[in-house]
């Protein structure tokens, strides 16, 4: 079996279960995690012992996105780089799109895979973690859980992009228009999860439900799963992901990215994600009942 750095993975009782771990970071995404993510999907997928996976994380979040230290720590490439003029970085549109669709290509297994994977969403779910939930067949989350991608203020398009399939245009566009988060239990409530639980019952809940889908031919499963995806990709899904990654390398060029950049280099992310944030106040989203703020945009 491999061994992983940054996820935990077992297969019991006919489920795999993958579990981001880097609770420190608040299972922020790394290359590294995205590539061993990947790996056990595969491998889960290839196990004719595992009917289902699981995805989840280990600590006080699923995810809470996408590991920006490199972007703090970015900085101009030297003259004659040999590295860096051979092989691609983000300097034009096409390298940062290329770039954008390699780690794509790492989350697809989750809908490309034969069997079903269900998303345990606690804590924080967004940016990257959002990424990665959407994909999943089911998401069941905490009704405390906080879903969301806030880095649409200042940072670019969302690379992924399941929303619209779950939830439908407005809500999609009411979200990402403000980077505003919901709640688990709102989520559900627009269709963005397939339900939400109270937090100490999050993992009874999933597992039992796999447990029933432990009972049913993996063969059948992976019928089922497939021919739902299938009408997903006729709609346009599969497509419209890639066209989300070069969407989002289209967006990395507005102004308010470039300044973004400009602060985590120079004064460090916590400055740049202040810079960001600060202005929305709590920056929840309000899915029934009026939104009324008080002076520093917080709901009342």
């Amino acid at each position: 079996m491999t061994d992983y750095n940054t996820i935990i993975y077992e297969v019991e009782k006919g489920r795999a279960r993958i579990t981001f771990n880097r609770p420190e970071k608040l299972n922020a995404l790394s290359t590294e995690l995205q590539t061993e993510l990947n790996t056990a999907l595969w491998d889960a997928d290839n196990d004719t012992a595992v009917h289902a996976v699981i995805i989840k994380g280990n600590g006080r979040a699923f995810s809470a996105g996408y590991d920006l230290t490199p972007l703090a720590s970015r900085r101009p490439s030297a003259e004659g780089d040999a590295y860096t003029a051979v092989y691609r970085g983000g300097r034009t549109f096409d390298d940062d799109a290329w770039q954008l669709e390699r780690q794509q290509r790492l989350r697809m297994a989750i809908f490309d895979m034969h069997k079903p994977v269900i998303a345990q969403v606690h804590g924080h779910c967004l940016a990257g973690g959002t990424d990665i939930a959407l994909l999943c067949d089911i998401i069941i989350a905490a009704e405390d859980a906080n879903i969301g991608f806030p880095p649409a203020r200042a940072m670019g398009a969302l690379p992924n992009n399941m929303w619209i399939y779950h939830c439908g245009p407005q809500w999609a566009k009411r979200l990402f228009l403000t980077g505003d988060t919901i709640s688990g239990a709102d989520a559900a409530k627009i269709g963005l999860v397939l339900k939400a639980v109270p937090a100490n019952l999050l993992e009874q809940e999933v597992e039992q439900l796999v447990d029933r889908m432990v009972m049913i031919d993996s063969e059948l499963l992976s019928a089922n799963k497939r021919i739902v995806n299938l009408q997903l990709e006729l709609m346009g899904a599969r497509t419209i992901q890639r066209i989300a990654s070069e969407n989002d390398a289209r967006a990395h060029l507005a102004p308010s990215v470039r300044e973004f950049g400009r602060i985590a280099g120079e004064e460090g992310l916590k400055a740049a994600l202040h810079w960001r944030d600060a202005k929305f106040g709590d920056g929840r989203a309000r899915v029934e009942g009026a939104e009324i703020r008080d002076a520093n945009g917080r709901l009342v």
